[in-house]
């Protein structure tokens, strides 16, 4: 993917006009590359960040300059969700980088069907890889998940040549467990109130005593 970007000299306060305008403030950094103060178009990202590319490599073309680069960080509003600044991150095609990719779930699990509980836990896996080897997804079809307690592992990957993942082998992504049972779900014990009852009583009972000795009412 390739995503035009403009230099920019407004910093500060400015930036809301240029937000207004369609823009998103932007910095390109690297190693031993200077910082970079640039813009995007709002719909451009948009179409980059939507398509799955944002955790691939970029061709950011600044000034009709070709710049390889990764998103780094993106900043969003708070209340809209929407991108109000990004950072990226530009790279040397011959330097390996580590990423976390996300993990994109397809199919449906015959478990789940037969009353099982889908348990995703992994979202992202981090791996390491030349910028041109960075996958932007993995898949984990949970079709393969035929039985209940039946798990999908790091290990189960299909992994691209040139990728390292630097999670553990045995680490669990998704899994299906039975449902819980009627006698599981235990309702909670009543209050014994008996105690309060009793203690209540007894207070009253002291408060009178007291009102009496002073000749006042309980």
């Amino acid at each position: 993917m390739e995503l035009k970007a403009e230099k920019r000299d407004k910093f500060g306060k400015s930036l809301a006009s240029l937000r207004e305008q369609g823009w998103i403030p932007a910095e390109l950094y690297g190693h031993g590359v200077p910082n970079v103060h640039l813009m995007v178009q709002a719909k451009d990202f948009d179409k980059v960040h939507r398509s799955g590319s944002g955790t691939a490599l970029l061709g950011l073309l600044v000034e009709g300059e070709k710049r390889n680069a990764l998103i780094h960080d993106i900043q969003e509003d708070y209340l809209s969700g929407r991108p109000v600044h990004i950072d990226f991150y530009q790279v040397r095609m011959d330097e390996k980088t580590k990423g976390h990719i996300p993990i994109e779930f397809i199919g449906e699990s015959p478990a789940v069907k037969e009353g099982g509980i889908l348990n995703r836990t992994m979202l992202e896996i981090e791996i390491e890889a030349l910028p041109g080897d960075l996958p932007s997804k993995f898949e984990v079809d949970l079709g393969e998940i035929k039985e209940l307690n039946q798990s999908i592992y790091v290990k189960d990957l299909r992994v691209p040549k040139g990728v390292e993942i630097l999670v553990e082998p045995d680490t669990v992504i998704a899994t299906v467990t039975p449902p819980m049972k009627e006698e599981e779900i235990a309702p909670a014990p009543a209050a014994d109130v008996s105690e309060v009852k009793v203690e209540t009583e007894e207070k009253k009972a002291e408060r009178e005593k007291e009102a009496a000795a002073e000749g006042e009412p309980a």
